[in-house]
């Protein structure tokens, strides 16, 4: 059976030293700036910081990604390129691109920087690719969380490079890499600025027993005193369409695939990636610990679904697209 590499978040030193030491394969992070898609006050790496990272988690013998998975800005791409050209002479493991223009600078002046396609560049099919692997030299690619199990094994039958998939956390509403909605009230977007609904514009307001979040002056959600609140993007609010009230695009939930890891690893996939780099250290390590186990069981044969309700959004998980019956 296929060994399953487990790429685990590392929003902070901290969490990737918790990370290394719960079990990952791998970890990735970004830079303190807007190449990368999280980037949040407080998170992510200076270049010193990921210089001793690479040292701690190599001496573990864990692998380390770095994320420049944003798109370079019209005029001025210096950052992006800076922060290629630094991975490179850090030497990482696999530096994660989106933005074909910094695909071409990597390859064509870093031949031996190991490439992998971002899930921002939300390619889905065979051709699209064929043709990052055949350009660009990419070997691996991170697939959007729109495929189901079978299409994935088809996928992989049609395909000569390896391929990762979401495995936990936080779900975007299956467009990775074409959402703008943040930016229509912050101004700020996940695929130009590395920030979806910055907490710079959220507020939570207590009304009695409910609890209002808002992001900039629109409120997003309310929620019952029962209810698990979510943090407040657009994509995970509630919105009121011919006078019925509800979820218009996504419920505020988190993608869990301990249960199908022996489906997954019959389709050929490669990799599995944890989501969360602004998540907390405790997260880390008990998401990274729950898949190391269900890992290692799923390698013995034995499915091992494991709850983990409580670090779901809105306390529920699912295993979204992977076990789709719509169509």
């Amino acid at each position: 059976m296929t060994k399953l590499e487990l790429v685990c978040p590392a929003g902070t030193p901290a969490a990737l030293r918790v990370a290394v030491d719960s079990g990952a394969d791998a970890v990735y992070m970004g830079f303190r700036d807007e190449t990368n898609a999280r980037n949040f006050p407080g998170l992510n790496f200076s270049v010193p910081e990921l210089d001793e990272a690479l040292d701690y988690a190599h001496g573990r013998g864990v692998k380390v990604l770095l994320a420049v998975n944003t798109y370079a800005a019209a005029g001025n791409a210096d950052p992006w390129i800076k922060a290629v050209d630094t991975a490179a002479r850090l030497k990482v493991d696999a530096i994660i691109l989106a933005d074909i223009g910094l695909l071409d600078y990597a390859r064509a002046t870093h031949p031996d920087l190991r490439l992998h396609l971002s899930v921002q560049a939300s390619a889905s099919n065979a051709r699209a690719i064929n043709h990052y692997v055949r350009e660009f030299g990419v070997r691996r690619v991170v697939l959007p969380r729109v495929l189901t199990v079978p299409e994935i094994r088809r996928l992989n039958q049609n395909i000569d490079v390896e391929t990762e998939v979401f495995a936990f956390g936080g779900m975007c509403p299956m467009a990775e890499g074409r959402c703008s909605l943040s930016s229509y009230i912050t101004g700020k977007s996940p695929n130009m600025n590395g920030v979806c609904s910055p907490a710079s514009h959220v507020s939570y307001i207590q009304q009695g027993d409910n609890l209002k979040t808002n992001l900039a002056d629109f409120t997003i959600n309310k929620f019952g005193p029962h209810e698990r609140a979510g943090y407040p993007t657009l994509c995970k609010g509630r919105f009121t369409t011919n006078d019925t009230t509800g979820y218009l695009f996504e419920e505020p939930t988190s993608l869990n695939v301990t249960g199908i890891l022996p489906d997954l690893i019959d389709a050929g996939v490669s990799a599995l990636k944890i989501e969360g780099r602004q998540r907390s250290k405790a997260y880390v390590r008990e998401v990274v610990q729950n898949f190391r186990q269900a890992i290692d069981a799923a390698v013995r044969g034995e499915r091992r679904a494991i709850p983990m309700d409580n670090l779901s959004e809105g306390g529920q998980d699912t295993t979204g697209a992977y076990n789709r019956k719509w169509m």
